[in-house]
């Protein structure tokens, strides 16, 4: 008989919430994640679990580059990710929770090899950058005690991705900074945008050596979002929103309770 172990535990855990859209209290602490690999090993096994249960496959990760050490990478599901108004969301406190960012899709597959790839060779991997917006949902209830390695084993809080217009790939590459205005109804907000690894690709070249490391390939038509230009940013339920990145483009966005 099967006994099942502390990172299998973890999963069936985390991928019930998941599923459910619920929250629920930090792991026990006899499956609680306390490093970087043992928090990835549970985030590759609720992936695993729900492949099985949904037949899905992972569309893009997200990525920074390591932050004192601690990773920062974490699938996003192919049937989570839409490009189509409206969207429908795990609501928290009412509000759907944004993130406006860029994605770079892959045009070609990076297989994971032996030697690293370089820079040059990631860049022509790329075919082309869209405007996008990473969706936001906190799995645990109590968000003040978790760690990175809680947040790390639940995917960093991703439960999607909205994809937006394509952008001119040049301008994309360069765009440490992005003024970002946000409008809705009477309401207007503006954003000074900054990077957090200044400029967008940088953690892409981190992420696709960290997953050659791992034995993960990147395949053709994958993508990647790498990191927040504005943080986290409420938007309201059932109302039609416009964002602009100054320069770039412009997209119309709707959420809805996912049900």
């Amino acid at each position: 008989m099967h006994s099942v172990t502390p990172t299998e535990k973890a999963a069936s855990l985390l991928i019930s919430r998941r599923l459910k859209g619920q929250k629920g209290d930090l792991l026990p602490a006899d499956c609680r994640p306390n490093d970087n690999q043992s928090a990835f090993s549970i985030q590759q096994a609720v992936s695993r679990l729900w492949f099985e249960q949904l037949g899905d496959t992972v569309g893009a990760w997200k990525c920074l580059q390591p932050i004192d050490g601690k990773w920062v990478v974490a699938p996003i599901f192919t049937s989570t990710i839409n490009t189509v108004p409206p969207t429908a969301v795990w609501p928290d406190n009412d509000v759907a929770r944004i993130e406006p960012e860029l994605v770079f899709y892959f045009a070609q597959g990076l297989p994971a090899r032996d030697e690293a790839y370089s820079t040059d060779e990631i860049d022509a991997a790329i075919g082309r950058t869209h405007m996008a917006l990473e969706l936001i949902y906190f799995n645990y209830a109590q968000t003040d005690l978790c760690t990175h390695f809680d947040k790390l084993a639940d995917g960093l809080v991703n439960q999607g991705l909205f994809v937006g217009p394509q952008v001119a790939t040049d301008l994309a590459r360069a765009a440490s900074h992005i003024d970002i205005t946000l409008s809705y109804a009477e309401n207007i907000q503006h954003f000074a945008g900054k990077h957090p690894n200044i400029m967008p690709r940088a953690p892409l070249y981190w992420l696709v050596e960290f997953l050659r490391q791992q034995g993960i390939d990147i395949e053709a038509g994958q993508a990647a979002i790498t990191g927040s230009y504005a943080g986290l940013i409420d938007v309201p339920l059932n109302t039609d929103i416009s964002i602009k990145y100054a320069g770039l483009g412009e997209m119309d966005v709707h959420f809805k309770v996912r049900r």
